[in-house]
């Protein structure tokens, strides 16, 4: 094994967002020398790497000369050059997750032909050029359009109740699917170092903001029966052996009015479905996805407690500076731990941070966790 710690090694990391950031708790922790790139000069992740080059993600020659330089690439976000990625892997830079996997992933057409294609249960769906084409004889209404590319939190996705309803829409290659009628949200993240372990950490069930699409909260563990819990679990490995993936994947379900789980999309990374293991798990999602692709050991997954994360986000009409309301009232609270992401402007529905709620019991940390949303409020000066 190389030495990692306290060397010369270099890690990469394409992205100095929010997730980066948390990354970089763990690098810290083990001496790990770190390299980040990302095109924001007041990237939350520069004040903790020990190199930022500021530049695209999505320029060839920019990503593979940063990644020229380090001896393990990962990434924190999927909108990066994969051709830069898989030069520097045929030139014997290790990249994890694999190109490859992203390749799968990147567009969400890609990937849910995927699905179909490894036998994994998803929502039944067609591909189009753009949205005007999807034919109005062809599905019944509402279905759900995407965009297969460059979507994320509630960007790039709406609901198709009429056919006037595409005219607005952007002309770009998109997916139309049924929408499923569902009891909840569910997510497992499935880890997987190089040597090929895999662990699973347990099923967190997401609840959602009603206009802004966004996930408000994530409870640790899903409130749901054994047996679906035992199933969206063993589907997520299903996903990751079919992806052959190293490192992170949070793999995104729904539980359907039956009990059926079926796989929405996954992400390749760390996730906001595991935040909540910073406070609530014995290893945390970050620390995992090190582990994964350094080919270390894998930790525990399982939750010290009952968790619930709720999501700091940019209060509706509030521009600028960023201002935190209430910090010291939460900070108050029994078993409440929040996440600064260290953007310094705040803009409507912006992910600006989180806060974990901890407790024994389940029920208690859900209602904390209301208590929170309704204290906390992010604003502009």
């Amino acid at each position: 094994m190389k030495n990692l710690f306290s060397s010369d090694f270099k890690l990469g990391i394409l992205g100095g967002g929010q997730l980066g950031k948390m990354m970089l708790y763990d690098t810290r922790k083990f001496d790990i020398q770190t390299y980040v790139l990302d095109p924001s000069d007041v990237a939350p992740s520069r004040i903790a790497c020990d190199h930022f080059e500021q530049g695209s993600l999505m320029d060839f020659d920019t990503v593979y000369n940063f990644g020229k330089q380090v001896d393990v690439l990962t990434f924190e976000i999927e909108t990066v050059n994969i051709e830069a990625l898989e030069k520097l892997e045929q030139e014997g830079v290790q990249v994890f997750p694999q190109p490859s996997v992203l390749r799968n992933i990147q567009d969400k057409g890609v990937q849910k032909e995927f699905y179909k294609d490894n036998e994994i249960p998803t929502a039944t769906f067609e591909k189009y050029a753009f949205a005007k084409a999807i034919p109005a004889s062809s599905r019944s209404y509402p279905y759900i359009w995407k965009s297969c590319q460059g979507g994320y939190d509630g960007k790039g996705v709406a609901v198709i109740r009429k056919a006037e309803d595409l005219e607005t829409l952007p002309e770009v290659p998109c997916i139309a699917e049924d929408m499923i009628p569902f009891k909840n949200e569910l997510a497992v993240i499935v880890v997987r170092n190089v040597s090929g372990d895999v662990k699973t950490y347990p099923v967190v069930e997401m609840e959602f903001h009603p206009e802004a699409n966004q996930v408000e909260y994530v409870i640790c563990p899903a409130r749901i029966d054994e047996k679906v819990a035992q199933k969206a679990r063993a589907i997520a490995e299903k996903v990751s052996k079919a992806f052959s993936h190293v490192g992170l994947l949070a793999v995104e379900m729904f539980q359907t009015e039956d009990d059926e789980v079926l796989v929405n999309e996954v992400a390749p990374r760390p996730h906001n479905s595991g935040h909540y293991s910073i406070e609530g798990a014995f290893t945390n999602q970050f620390e995992q996805h090190l582990r994964a692709i350094l080919d270390l050991p894998l930790g525990k997954t399982d939750s010290k407690v009952a968790s619930v994360m709720v999501n700091l986000v940019g209060a509706e009409g509030h521009t600028g500076n960023v201002v935190y309301e209430n910090i010291a009232e939460i900070m108050a609270m029994d078993g409440v731990t929040p996440h600064i992401y260290g953007k310094k402007e705040t803009r409507p529905f912006r992910k600006m941070g989180h806060v974990t709620i901890v407790d024994e019991d389940l029920t208690k940390a859900r209602a904390v966790a209301q208590e929170v949303k309704k204290k906390i409020r992010v604003i502009a000066q």
